[in-house]
């Protein structure tokens, strides 16, 4: 080691006050001056290769893997098909009617968030975020064809040569072959993995899976590139967000200010006395993504990706101090140092454990139902206009009964009527006689929804009101299945 840890040259991204001013009224945006973030090794950055590694390989590799649904139906694990109306997840079906199931994903995914937020920050961004991942996988190719921070500088200050266009040309073609994998891969959840691919480079694909592609292309080599820390910045809404579901026992990145000010310069046999431990090498900012400078405090701009805290760790083990000049920390446990008391990490407190008591009962709920939801389904509809007819017999209410056989084998089952005494029914196009019938009998191919037309009578000594309950009760042949209720309404005139 050296004499002295000197200071890299940093780029200032965010003098707000030096780019389009305008009065006193400060802009909504600034222009983007580029980033060039340095290499570092340590704890969060090797968590976020792994996390990085986990989430690319469950996008690109998911869609080919296989289950067996058995005879007539698609053996893709993870599949939206959209033209069958089916969402398959391994073992799980899901039917167009049972859209509720997404609407509880999406709410549980909303609540971990905010329990995560609440608990440590804006971890989502610094870590999982998709914009995260990609950017972080496009500047390790940045990284690997052009080299580390330094030399992109001086590559993008360079005039033209045969060397830097080769570099570029290079990058470019690395980065668009991603951005096609990242389209590719999104379009095979939507239809079997090996047939499209087959079909995409044969050019026998239908165009939609195209066009597709090369929209998500041109957005992920676009956004990973050349926009990277302005989408978290101006496109995100998340930024704006995050404060309401943190209080000042969040933990976040944070540059402890009462022990590196007053910040200077540092050779080896200075005296720290009289001085803080940050020597102002800049560190903490070059390897920052998002080009800022944690020690100005808590910033729109931070993802609390914790780079920062490597790169401070490693310049402390140089000289000799105490890590975690910058680190995890909390404005609460702040408070209680000026006051005297010890620190305490407080993650289960009101806030964390009702966003996780929510989070549980609706996922406990969804998985109830997963269980214990039958695979037949019923629904009926009665007419409106007319509401009844009188007829020499009773009264006769119409009907539309939709069957839905959510098994992989065609099923047989038996509707009756229950709630009504002397009710009867014909089923229009399943007999071209006129008699009524107590209970009709419907054959219903595998995952497939039937639609019949059913009038139902009813002797007017039956009837005590304009308004009686009816119940059509679907009962499958198979053995050790429950048969299925509907409960509706027979109107008929006033009595």
């Amino acid at each position: 080691m050296s004499d002295s840890v000197t200071s890299e040259p940093v780029l200032e991204t965010h003098d707000v006050e030096a780019v389009n001013r305008k009065g006193d009224r400060q802009p909504m945006y600034a222009k983007r001056i580029k980033i060039y973030p340095k290499r570092i090794k340590g704890l969060f950055r090797s968590l976020k290769w792994w996390i990085m590694g986990i989430t690319l390989a469950v996008y690109y590799i998911t869609p080919w893997l296989r289950w067996d649904r058995g005879s007539g139906a698609p053996d893709q694990a993870v599949l939206i098909d959209i033209p069958g109306r089916r969402f398959y997840f391994f073992f799980i079906e899901i039917w167009p009617q049972e859209i509720y199931y997404l609407t509880g994903l999406l709410i549980m995914a909303a609540l971990g968030l905010f329990l995560v937020t609440a608990a440590v920050g804006r971890a989502w961004c610094g870590y999982a975020c998709p914009q995260t991942v990609w950017v972080d996988l496009f500047i390790w190719v940045e990284r690997f064809v052009e080299g580390d921070r330094a030399a992109r500088i001086r590559l993008d200050k360079s005039k033209f040569s045969i060397s830097k266009l080769l570099k570029r040309t290079a990058k470019y073609v690395i980065w668009m072959i991603i951005a096609m994998a990242t389209g590719g891969a999104w379009i095979f959840y939507f239809a079997d993995a090996p047939t499209l691919m087959v079909d995409l480079f044969t050019l026998n694909a239908p165009m939609i899976a195209y066009s597709t592609v090369a929209v998500l292309a041109f957005t992920t080599f676009t956004l990973g590139g050349f926009m990277r820390e302005q989408v978290c910045t101006y496109m995100c809404p998340w930024p704006r967000i995050q404060a309401a579901m943190m209080d000042e026992e969040s933990l976040t990145v944070t540059y402890r200010e009462n022990r590196g000010e007053p910040r200077m310069p540092f050779k080896r046999g200075d005296d720290w006395s009289g001085r803080g431990d940050c020597i102002d090498c800049n560190a903490c900012v070059v390897v920052c993504p998002q080009g800022i400078d944690i020690r100005d405090g808590q910033q729109l701009e931070c993802i609390t990706c914790a780079l920062c805290i490597d790169a401070c760790n490693d310049v402390m083990d140089k000289i000799g101090r105490p890590r975690d000049l910058i680190s995890y920390a909390n404005l609460a446990n702040d408070a209680r140092v000026a006051r005297g008391e010890p620190k305490r990490l407080r993650l289960v407190r009101t806030r964390t454990v009702l966003y996780f008591l929510l989070w549980s009962a609706i996922g406990l709920f969804m998985v109830y139902n997963l269980i214990t939801r039958a695979d037949l389904d019923l629904s009926v509809l009665r007419d409106r206009n007319p509401l009844f007819v009188q007829t020499e017999d009773g009264i006769r209410n119409g009907y539309e009964l939709k069957i839905i056989n959510k098994s992989h084998d065609a099923r047989t089952f038996v509707l009756s009527l229950d709630g009504i005494d002397g009710a009867r029914m014909k089923v229009i196009g399943q007999s071209e006689s006129d008699a009524l019938v107590q209970a009709a009998a419907f054959s219903v191919p595998p995952d497939q929804l039937r639609s019949y037309r059913v009038l139902v009578f009813a002797p007017n000594e039956s009837l005590d009101s304009d308004s009686e309950r009816i119940d059509f009760v679907l009962a499958p042949i198979d053995y050790g299945i429950k048969p299925v209720r509907y409960t509706s309404v027979f109107r008929g005139p006033d009595q």
